[in-house]
């Protein structure tokens, strides 16, 4: 499994970050940009995606590897 992405605000944009990476990957004027550009590097490398708000908390998570918590079949 690869590094887990993150999308997150800056000062003039979004940016694309690997987990525990300083720098970021890519920087973007809009946030949709940067999401696509994450989602593909997540499905890519099978890890999750993580998706920030302009306050920094946490607006979306979606996994394309190994998850954790995977949905339960609904079955009658």
């Amino acid at each position: 499994m690869g590094k887990n992405q993150y999308v997150v605000p800056t000062d003039d944009g979004w940016g694309v970050k690997g987990e525990k990476n300083e720098k970021l990957t890519k920087k973007f004027n809009k946030k949709a940009e940067a999401v696509d550009y994450a989602k593909d590097i997540a499905k890519n490398q099978k890890s999750e995606l993580t998706i920030l708000k302009k306050d920094g908390k946490i607006q979306n998570k979606n996994s394309y590897g190994n998850d954790p918590n995977p949905p339960k079949d609904k079955k009658p």
